[in-house]
């Protein structure tokens, strides 16, 4: 690459490069950033059919991101400080979380809070 480096006071300040270099380089950029993008990509969590069945036929979020993860309704009581008949009644559409405990609730099943709206 050739660029012109230009001092300010002696220190060096500005790097000027001939533009189809400075093409070059950003093609380059995105072409980085496109790889790191699909990598994220690959790495983020996929859902098997049956759950996401279960949440498109309206089924509570909650219980269907708790039966994924593997918890029972004490287990995940227990880890948001909540009693398991609160759950339930969250489950079963007769109570409604309070954004704390909805925020406990994502932590505890490793998701974001809109997942687990109905």
């Amino acid at each position: 690459m050739s660029a012109q480096i230009i001092e300010l006071n002696g220190v060096p300040t500005f790097a000027v490069v001939p533009v189809a270099e400075w093409n070059a380089l950003l093609a380059r950029l995105e072409e980085v950033q496109d790889i790191t993008d699909a990598k994220a990509a690959r790495d983020d969590e996929s859902f098997p059919a049956e759950f996401a069945d279960r949440l498109l036929s309206g089924e509570s979020p909650l219980r269907v991101w708790r039966d994924y993860r593997g918890l029972t309704l004490q287990s995940l009581a227990e880890a948001c400080g909540v009693t398991r008949q609160m759950l339930s009644m969250i489950e079963h559409g007769k109570a409604r979380p309070s954004a704390d405990l909805l925020g406990k609730l994502a932590d505890a099943l490793d998701c974001d809070m809109d997942d687990l709206h109905g």
